[in-house]
């Protein structure tokens, strides 16, 4: 499988992951709803299971992606962060036709 993070949202995951509490928690891509054809995302700090892919990054972060019968709408997601016009994390899959435009 395969995970995408952008600048911004790495910077703001390893600001979390570098936290003393947060030592042996991973990023965690979660499918918080689904319909039809797609889904829509969430993120978590969790420990791996042996129901989790590890996918490593080029942003040197490692994400958890569950394995199972949501892979296929999991494989390929992005995670960007921005500041404007409000703060937060925005998770997509642009492999599946997902651009969070929704």
């Amino acid at each position: 499988m395969k995970c995408k993070i952008t600048r911004n949202a790495a910077t703001a995951l390893r600001r979390e992951l570098d936290k003393p509490e947060n030592a042996d928690l991973m990023v965690r891509v979660v499918i918080a709803h689904k319909h039809g054809n797609h889904a829509h995302y969430g993120l978590e700090l969790d420990k791996p299971t042996d129901e989790d892919e590890v996918v490593s990054t080029d942003k040197g972060i490692d994400v958890l992606l569950p394995k199972g019968e949501d892979q296929d709408l999991l494989d390929g997601v992005k995670i960007d962060y921005f500041y404007l016009p409000q703060e937060g994390f925005a998770i997509t899959n642009p492999s599946k036709g997902n651009h969070g435009d929704h």
